[in-house]
């Protein structure tokens, strides 16, 4: 009986701990959950406190600046408040559920409708710039330097405003343009009187020309030379008129007797001018392994003492002349420089020919095809 009594005291001092731990374990997490509720109530109520706190801030609306004190705790219900309405296309500095901080401005843009006109097509925009350059700079709508805008960018803006853009574009173009020649006269006293002659044919220049042409809206609307240069000078007709008058033939006698041989003459030419040349290149233009050297215009092969050069007009090739203090000559060259009572007389050597120079005043008497002899 004795072991039965022991038993039963283990039993009742078992169950009377585990009953403590028990109670003790739950009350610790009621304690817990008490004490997290407690605090996040706290909390609410410190966010809260200060969410319905009064602030101060700086209402900008359309440029006005306002003072506010509010206990609003984001924009969307300060502006409700405020009786700030918004459309579709009004601006604000801040996203309406921001939360308002003291101190902060929030600034508010109401947009104007205004009609653009600009490449090409009109569109109603809306814009918050208070004049036409601050508007076209809020649309994104870029200028060139020479682009028009209707009215001024200075000109501030109404509801309804009408802006037009005129997109201007210079072009420059390098066009080239002849230069007409003038004709000079020069009087020619070798050349008769009444006569003309060209000396120099005339040819047109070349003026480069650079032309700024604008468009506007890709219509050409004017045109102007902004540079030019002469690429090519142009080169001056040169008429030769004659002054020279004519000389008169001295009547003919049926005969004449020169260096003792008698003769007809067909005409008698006075006031002659004589000049002189060789066969070189100097004179005719002609070296020496040229296959035409020292042979003149008639055919003939040049002879000093005999071959003269003339003009055939006055007399003809192949004709002898006599000239006073020369003897006689025959015509068989011509020269470009041989016009009229001119008459150039060959010699061998070049020397002789320069040291003859020019004779004015001679008396030339025509013959004929055949050379007179003293028989």
């Amino acid at each position: 009986m004795g072991d039965f009594a022991v038993q039963d005291t283990h039993v009742q001092r078992s169950s009377s701990m585990s009953f403590a731990l028990r109670w003790k374990h739950e009350n610790l997490r009621l304690i817990t959950s008490v004490s997290v509720f407690s605090l996040i109530s706290l909390l609410l109520f410190l966010f809260m406190l200060y969410g319905t706190s009064g602030k101060n801030v700086t209402l900008v609306v359309n440029g006005h600046e306002t003072p506010v004190h509010t206990n609003q705790w984001n924009v969307q219900r300060l502006l409700k408040e405020q009786a700030i309405t918004l459309g579709d296309h009004d601006r604000v500095s801040h996203s309406l559920d921001s939360r308002i901080e003291d101190g902060e401005t929030i600034v508010v843009d109401h947009a104007i409708p205004v009609e653009v006109t600009a490449d090409g097509e009109t569109r109603t925009m809306y814009t918050i710039g208070k004049n036409v350059g601050s508007a076209l700079e809020d649309l994104n709508i870029d200028l060139a330097p020479d682009d028009k805008v209707t009215p001024s960018l200075d000109s501030p803006l109404a509801e309804g405003s009408k802006l037009q853009i005129v997109r201007v574009e210079k072009k420059q173009e390098a066009v080239s343009e002849p230069i007409a020649y003038d004709v000079v006269q020069k009087e020619d006293p070798e050349l008769p009187k009444g006569k003309q002659q060209v000396v120099q044919e005339g040819k047109e220049g070349v003026l480069l020309k650079k032309i700024e042409k604008v468009y506007e809206d890709g219509q050409l609307v004017s045109e102007k030379v902004v540079d030019q240069d002469v690429q090519t000078e142009s080169v001056n007709k040169i008429v030769a008129i004659g002054t020279k008058n004519p000389v008169a033939a001295l009547s003919v006698p049926d005969e004449v007797t020169k260096s003792g041989v008698t003769f007809g003459a067909k005409k008698v030419l006075k006031n002659v001018t004589l000049t002189a040349y060789s066969a070189n290149a100097s004179s005719t233009g002609k070296s020496s392994s040229d296959p035409g050297y020292g042979v003149t215009a008639s055919g003939t092969r040049v002879t000093e003492g005999r071959t003269i050069a003339v003009d055939p007009s006055v007399i003809p090739l192949g004709w002898w002349v006599y000239i006073d203090g020369l003897g006689f000559r025959r015509a068989e060259d011509t020269g470009s420089a041989i016009k009229g009572n001119k008459i150039d007389v060959y010699f061998d050597s070049e020397s002789n020919a320069n040291r003859f120079g020019t004779k004015r005043g001679y008396t030339v008497y025509v013959i004929g095809p055949k050379k007179p002899s003293a028989d």
